[in-house]
């Protein structure tokens, strides 16, 4: 029995002493061929990796429309991903949902720029804090994916209601009566401006 486990043991070693002496004859003729020639192996799978390539690859040498990463060529400018979704949030903002939709509806859909120029100009408290929320997010997209404001436009904003504090004043007749201090989720998505849009 143990003789017979000792042939079988010695067979794979056999094996791969062949296989190793295989690999060693075809370095030896890799080493022997001309530095400025090609094997026909190394031809004929160039010539496979070419056929293969995806009709992508060819209409984009020939498109400047659309580049390998999905991103949106303009002349002159560099390119713009399209899909990019720069998200921010603020949570816990010591200001009423319903007050700070009010200033929120005025820049949703608007360019970065002009929502900016519009939050500074506004009386409301909240448009600070919807201000600062902007400008994280736009630091996000200089910072994640190379885009500057001038790029950017006002996708998706809202405002969910986080939880209320509430507080307790004294009135007549030693009632007291509930305040409710409520606070705001804000988020905004800014997207790249294609297309003029």
């Amino acid at each position: 029995m143990s003789e017979e486990r000792e042939k079988r043991e010695r067979e794979p070693s056999a094996e791969a002493a062949e296989t190793a002496a295989g690999d060693d004859k075809t370095s030896a003729a890799d080493a022997d061929a001309p530095k400025g020639a090609v094997g026909a192996e190394a031809a004929s799978e160039a010539t496979e990796g070419a056929a293969s390539s995806s009709p992508a690859d060819s209409e984009g040498e020939r498109s400047s429309t659309v580049g390998a990463t999905g991103a949106t060529e303009r002349p002159g400018k560099r390119a713009v991903r399209e899909g990019v979704v720069v998200r921010a949030r603020a949570r816990y903002v010591r200001r009423t949902p319903r007050k700070v939709r009010l200033v929120i509806d005025h820049v949703r859909g608007k360019p970065v720029e002009e929502a900016r120029a519009l939050l500074r100009n506004t009386t409301r408290a909240a448009a600070r804090d919807v201000l600062k929320l902007i400008d994280s997010a736009v630091a996000n997209a200089e910072n994640q994916h190379e885009l500057t404001p001038q790029e950017l436009r006002v996708a998706r904003i809202w405002a969910d209601e986080g939880p209320t504090i509430k507080r307790w004043r004294p009135r007549a007749f030693g009632r007291a009566t509930r305040i409710d201090k409520r606070t705001s989720h804000i988020t905004v998505e800014l997207e790249p401006i294609v297309g003029g849009r």
